[in-house]
């Protein structure tokens, strides 16, 4: 029996009602992944001078000042020696981050290797020796 043409009306309808709503729906996932990219942008505009505000991919090379961490560093040898860990852990605590954040600890601990061995050529530290492959520094004896 033959389809009545009010019915195939209203499929044809139904069909395209349909891919209506596909294609709203694709606007909509548009417009929200768009939303998502400016509020991003915001809180990177946003964000604070403090360590804890930022998010885990900003450059931490732009949280310290120049010369800020040795001067941490210095400080914290006075007390005796202290391995590479031990030297990023004091770092990260003066300036406010997670101190239980390994990632962190260990990116801010490559980076302060660099500035260790610059301060041994200046005379400033000395590597005392490894201490489960972490390289130990102390200041050196007064003159």
């Amino acid at each position: 029996m033959a389809e009545i043409r009010t019915v195939t009306t209203l499929k044809r309808k139904r069909d395209e009602i349909s891919a209506s709503i596909r294609m709203y729906e694709k606007k909509i996932a548009q417009a929200r992944a768009d939303m998502a990219h400016v509020a991003a942008a915001i809180r990177i505009f946003e964000a604070s001078d403090r360590p804890k505000d930022l998010a885990q991919y900003v450059d931490h090379y732009r949280l310290f000042k120049r010369g800020e961490p040795w001067a941490i560093c210095a400080a914290a040898l006075t007390k005796g020696p202290l391995s590479t860990k031990d030297l990023a852990m004091a770092l990260m605590k003066a300036k406010g981050m997670d101190l239980t954040d390994d990632v962190l600890t260990k990116t801010i601990g490559h980076r302060l290797i660099h500035s260790l061995r610059m301060q041994e050529q200046r005379g400033r530290v000395k590597r005392e020796g490894k201490q489960k492959a972490m390289l130990t520094w102390r200041l050196p004896e007064a003159r």
